[in-house]
């Protein structure tokens, strides 16, 4: 997908919020859209995905299938959680299962009978994920995914977003939390004022990830010398229990 020469503002006479954006989005790709509040990142977000059309400019190449979460989801419509999922599955020619899937996955199986307007905002967030996934999308849009969701939740978007680029497909996202602007290979579009900046981020030569393992108590001290041995750190052993040793 292509963004042309994108210049977007909401009245003929208003400042323009975002200025001559540039840039491509490739299969496989994670765009992380990096800004302070009011930079244009919703804004940019929604004309990829489609919901804004650019005054000036064009989107080339946007794949079919496009999955779009907005920042908050628009719960004031007549459904329940499982009425409105699965008929959002319908229209895309899809069975209950296809919903139902993701009513489990998400968490959402107590709430499959409450209305969508008695939702907390998290367990909104969710139902709107969900129908963002029921195809599997060539392109993912994401505007602040996590805003309400608890820790669980949280922990799911970087897996979500994983299977939608190993699958083949993009996943543009704004993220003011940092929580997933450090994944392996993403890249960062930042907006500043309207104007926006494409670089690849600067991987940590530092950086640091723990890695538990498990092994047979009889093996234990033998795979701690080898572990040591290749120049890796031990922090802790401990019995499964919790019980340090």
């Amino acid at each position: 997908m292509r963004l042309d020469a994108i210049w977007f503002r909401y009245a003929r006479r208003a400042p323009w919020t975002v200025k001559g954006a540039d840039a491509r989005v490739e299969p496989g790709q994670t765009i992380v859209v990096l800004g302070a509040n009011g930079a244009g990142k919703s804004t940019l977000l929604q004309v990829a995905a489609g919901i804004l059309r650019p005054t000036r400019g064009r989107v080339r190449d946007r794949p079919p299938v496009v999955g779009w979460v907005p920042e908050r989801f628009p719960a004031a419509q007549p459904f329940s959680t499982a009425g409105y999922l699965r008929s959002m599955a319908a229209v895309r020619g899809l069975p209950d299962s296809a919903a139902d899937r993701w009513i489990e996955r998400l968490g959402l199986t107590a709430h499959a009978d409450t209305p969508l307007g008695d939702l907390s905002k998290g367990t909104a967030q969710k139902v709107g994920l969900a129908q963002a996934l029921l195809v599997p999308p060539g392109l993912l849009v994401l505007d602040e995914p996590w805003e309400g969701l608890d820790a669980a939740s949280r922990s799911l978007i970087p897996e979500i977003v994983g299977e939608v680029t190993s699958a083949g497909g993009a996943v543009l996202v704004s993220d003011h939390r940092g929580e997933i602007a450090n994944l392996p290979g993403a890249l960062h579009w930042t907006i500043t004022e309207g104007e926006l900046t494409v670089a690849s981020p600067e991987p940590a030569a530092d950086a640091e990830v723990v890695v538990e393992i498990s092994v047979p108590r009889h093996r234990a001290a033998a795979t701690v010398d080898q572990l040591r041995a290749s120049g890796h750190r031990i922090l802790s052993v401990r019995e499964k229990l919790g019980e340090k040793r």
